[in-house]
């Protein structure tokens, strides 16, 4: 059977079958009911090639998969489940259709995952390669909105997984392309499969706002780490009023990162602090739920706790000494 091309079918038609592909009916409306009480939360972003992706060495299926996870994670942190969302894919003339077709069904893959049942999806050309916006809503249930805690000093900072193996994973990617162009020979990436692998497809586990509803676990606050742990700290502070210490021997690594970040001479604290695209789940859990939340939730990992307003944020060294966080985007001293 022949390909499908865009000038065969054309856009109205593409849509449809791409909603078929991915098991989502093309004429049902991306809207869903609401319990009484529910608090409605929402989250978008935009990836732009060249900025936030290079196809040279990204799988269109990863790549989908990763633009709704980054997405869905922001819902997650608001302790919010993903109900609908709104693709929309901006598709340059370079595109066909077979790899349109790629890149969504890493997206209706994750779509599906995470138990998202209504979407919508809008194609538009686009001069400058692919663009893809995402925007997600989700809902908070009334009992979860009344039982989230007032954060309070001594919180504890609990991530779900290893920190900066997704900016060292770009790092080697980025280092293998250039060797490729001057060399011509293929980089070997299987020492490194699993820093490269949480760049390209960053796993985030669905149901985790259910299972902490089921063990009645509440975060008092949380944010998804998504341009690394100092800026993620940063807004965690400033949405709580409270300072936040992080300590560097507790941030959690894959196991080849400190060998990796020898060989492209990147510190992996730093690449954890600044380096941005683990798509990590922060939450601060009242310290008087330690015990079950280390009992039902080991895959998260506890790396610090919230302080007083005159703490600021800063991260601990293994020798006490306390350093204030910096992060891209952040103003560090204000006039």
């Amino acid at each position: 059977m022949a390909e499908q091309r865009f000038a065969d079918i054309g856009r109205v038609e593409a849509v449809s079958t791409l909603l078929r592909d991915g098991g989502f009916d093309p004429l049902s409306p991306s809207v869903f009911p609401a319990e009484a009480g529910d608090r409605i939360v929402s989250a978008s972003r935009v990836f732009i090639e060249g900025m936030d992706f290079n196809l040279v060495y990204f799988p269109f299926r990863h790549l989908g998969y990763k633009c709704i996870t980054a997405v869905v994670g922001e819902l997650y942190a608001a302790m919010a489940v993903p109900r609908s969302a709104s693709v929309t894919l901006g598709l340059s003339s370079k595109l066909d259709f077979s790899e349109v077709r790629e890149l969504w069904s890493g997206m209706s893959g994750a779509l599906r995952e995470h138990g998202v049942g209504k979407v919508s999806l809008d194609l538009v050309p686009s001069p400058n390669g692919l663009t893809a916006g995402v925007s997600m809503v989700g809902s908070r249930g009334k009992l979860t909105s009344s039982r989230l805690p007032v954060p309070k000093s001594k919180d504890l900072l609990c991530v779900s997984g290893s920190l900066g193996a997704a900016y060292l994973g770009m790092r080697i990617l980025e280092k293998g392309r250039a060797d490729y162009e001057k060399t011509g020979k293929q980089p070997d990436l299987e020492k490194y499969k699993m820093l490269v692998g949480a760049y390209l497809k960053p796993e985030m586990g669905d149901g985790i706002v259910s299972r902490l509803e089921a063990e009645e676990l509440y975060p008092s606050a949380g944010v998804l780490v998504t341009r690394g742990l100092a800026d993620a700290v940063k807004r965690l502070s400033r949405r709580t009023g409270l300072g936040a210490k992080v300590y560097a021997d507790k941030i959690p690594f894959e196991g080849n990162s400190f060998a990796a970040g020898r060989e492209l001479d990147v510190d992996p604290v730093s690449a954890a602090m600044n380096g941005g695209e683990d798509y990590r789940l922060l939450f601060a859990i009242p310290i008087l739920s330690l015990e079950k939340f280390r009992r039902e939730f080991q895959t998260f990992d506890i790396i610090g706790h919230l302080a007083l307003p005159e703490a600021g944020a800063v991260l601990v060294t293994p020798d006490g000494a306390e350093l204030p966080l910096r992060a891209q985007g952040w103003n560090d001293n204000p006039e």
